[in-house]
């Protein structure tokens, strides 16, 4: 679906919310450990409806109450994991409004003179790079890549893709030799990435339909293959806002809130482990937030195998929504803060929240550690997402820089696989430092110590 260039931004007012709740009462359950309703939580986001704009006091009690709940929880341990981004592909035409990740589909046709600044890599490309990764001692590679239409899950697809009336418009599909390059299926993608014992993160619900679309496989199907490929856990983006209303504005041409819980209960039948995820700070109100939880948790309850839940600050300037004069900002460092902290005490059944130093940046990254966050995402090696929507608080971290910011706000560093199984604690005193965990690994330092850095978006290769 393409984007509308007469976009009015006053034709996606959402009304204020209200409740039957009070901000004081909201609290109080809070305190208490008791499951939290979405009244509850939109309340909390708010600092009371009652009220205009943020409560710093009643703001500050919310954090209070988030930072109790994670020390109770799982205690001061802040976790960092060993990894690298290998997005496979920019090409899409999906268009959703928040993204300047993607370019074109068609302007990477074989022929086409079009200008773009996006790449596809093949299948022995991501293997190189995961390759090269691996010996600096990453053990965790997440890949989250645009709906090429030539993807297809495997050579079977190709041909149910093939066989449709106009496939472009029906089921989005052009073949490989359409393309300058071609980018291979899902699997074998899959098992290019899944090499030397690395643990592969990737194929979010959105890539999942993309992967069944125009079959009647199911998701847990496709995810079973995906599996017998390489695929070991599946991160739970493309979620956004999981309100329909909002999705209808930001991403249109993207699955349904319930087709993102269909693929996430697919994928936990196939026995892989799910991230949970929110992009947040755009269109929706504190409600649409709370109803996002509402579904995770519920999703949770189900499931049992969401490891982690990650705000995705939204990133603005970039972007579709920005220029079309829908948004004119991203939220605020409050409304960060209070989001981290009712997910905290909203997903009781969620054990670990991240915050985000590619959001953030370090000192609000680490500010968010104490509003209930206990993860500090990963060394990332090169991060392409945020940067290209116009993000500045660079592509990766150092080992060094980890165990620097950490300790410096009195927590413990911890070294984490991907499914936070297994942990190292890592004395500050014994450095310089490295990851231990991967098959690879033996505690050499990946990167230069670049700690209180952030205005540089440096790559890993400068």
């Amino acid at each position: 679906m393409t984007t509308d260039p007469d976009l009015d931004p006053n034709d996606f007012g959402f009304p204020e919310p209200a409740t039957d709740q009070s901000f004081e009462n909201a609290l109080a359950k809070a305190r208490d450990g008791i499951r939290l309703s979405v009244d509850d939580a939109t309340e909390l986001l708010a600092t009371g409806t009652d009220v205009d704009g943020i409560d710093p006091n009643r703001k500050e009690a919310v954090l209070e109450a988030a930072d109790r709940r994670r020390a109770e929880e799982v205690g001061d341990e802040v976790t960092f994991v060993a990894n690298l981004n290998n997005n496979v592909t920019t090409a899409c035409n999906t268009g959703c409004l928040f993204c300047n990740f993607k370019d074109s589909a068609h302007a990477f046709e074989a022929g086409s003179d079009a200008e773009h600044a996006g790449f596809t890599k093949t299948p022995t490309e991501s293997r190189a790079i995961v390759e090269d990764a691996l010996e600096m001692g990453i053990y965790e590679v997440c890949s989250v890549s645009g709906l090429h239409p030539a993807f297809a899950l495997n050579d079977e697809h190709h041909e149910i893709l093939a066989a449709h009336d106009d496939p472009a418009s029906a089921v989005n599909y052009k073949p490989p030799e359409a393309y300058a390059i071609d980018p291979g299926t899902y699997l074998e993608q899959m098992n290019a990435m899944s090499v030397g014992g690395v643990h592969l993160h990737s194929m979010t619900p959105e890539e999942a339909y993309h992967a069944r679309r125009g079959t009647d496989w199911s998701y847990e199907s496709v995810y079973r293959e995906l599996a017998d490929a390489g695929l070991d856990s599946a991160p739970g983006t493309a979620a956004e806002i999981l309100v329909d209303e909002v999705r209808d504005v930001i991403c249109p041409g993207k699955i349904r809130t319930d087709d993102w819980v269909a693929a996430m209960e697919g994928a936990a039948a196939a026995g892989l482990d799910v991230t949970s995820t929110m992009m947040y700070g755009h269109v929706e109100t504190v409600e649409h937030r709370a109803e996002h939880l509402k579904v995770i948790r519920d999703l949770q309850d189900r499931i049992g195998s969401i490891t982690e839940f990650v705000p995705l600050s939204f990133i603005h300037r970039n972007t579709p929504l920005y220029r079309q004069g829908v948004v004119d900002s991203g939220p605020s460092r409050d409304e960060d803060e209070l989001v981290v902290a009712v997910a905290r005490l909203f997903l009781d059944n969620v054990d670990h929240v991240q915050a985000s130093w590619v959001k953030s940046g370090d000192e609000h990254g680490l500010k968010l550690l104490n509003c209930g966050a206990d993860d500090f995402m990963g060394t990332i090696l090169s991060e392409e997402i945020t940067k290209r929507a116009g993000g500045e608080y660079g592509e990766y971290r150092s080992f060094d820089d980890y165990v620097e910011m950490i300790t410096a706000i009195g927590r413990t560093p911890v070294e984490r696989s991907t499914d936070y199984r297994t942990r190292r604690r890592i004395d500050p005193d014994d450095g310089p430092h490295g990851p231990r965990l991967g098959p690879r690994a033996d505690g050499t330092p990946m990167l230069p110590n670049r700690a209180g850095g952030g205005g540089d978006p440096a790559s890993a290769d400068d």
